[in-house]
């Protein structure tokens, strides 16, 4: 299983290097949340009929010009994702990151943001399962 997904993370870093990235045109960023919300504003998850709705963690750094230093890292996804599951996920969070980079860092918050990792969680499954569905079991990437 380890092989599958070897080649999931390379499917998605060769998606994320193919890409031409065009940046989103939203107000400069100047604080942490503001990350945070600026990345999930290009959020596309796949369709359910491409994909069961799940959610990843994706951990990323930046330079000071915004854009992605180094290669994003997936390091969580729902546990009852399938193989197409995460594959179609990981494509989409590699799009997400494409379509905002490079991130508009105010000159403080580049400074600040520079070289830090920031743990990204997308969600695309309800915030708060239901009362009568047991627990889902978590699966580390």
């Amino acid at each position: 299983m380890a092989r599958c997904g070897d080649k999931l993370l390379l499917v998605a870093a060769v998606l994320l290097a193919g890409l031409s990235g065009a940046a989103a045109e939203d107000a400069p960023v100047n604080t942490i949340q503001d990350v945070f919300r600026h990345l999930r504003t290009c959020w596309r998850p796949p369709s359910p009929a491409k994909a069961r709705p799940l959610d990843i963690t994706v951990v990323v750094s930046f330079n000071r010009a915004g854009n992605i230093l180094g290669h994003p890292k997936i390091t969580y996804e729902s546990a009852e994702a399938s193989d197409n599951d995460r594959l179609q996920y990981r494509i989409a969070v590699m799009e997400a990151l494409q379509r905002c980079t490079p991130v508009p860092f105010t000159d403080a918050m580049a400074g600040a943001a520079a070289g830090r990792p920031f743990a990204i969680l997308f969600r695309s499954r309800k915030a708060s399962p239901d009362k009568t569905s047991p627990p889902t079991q978590e699966r580390r990437a």
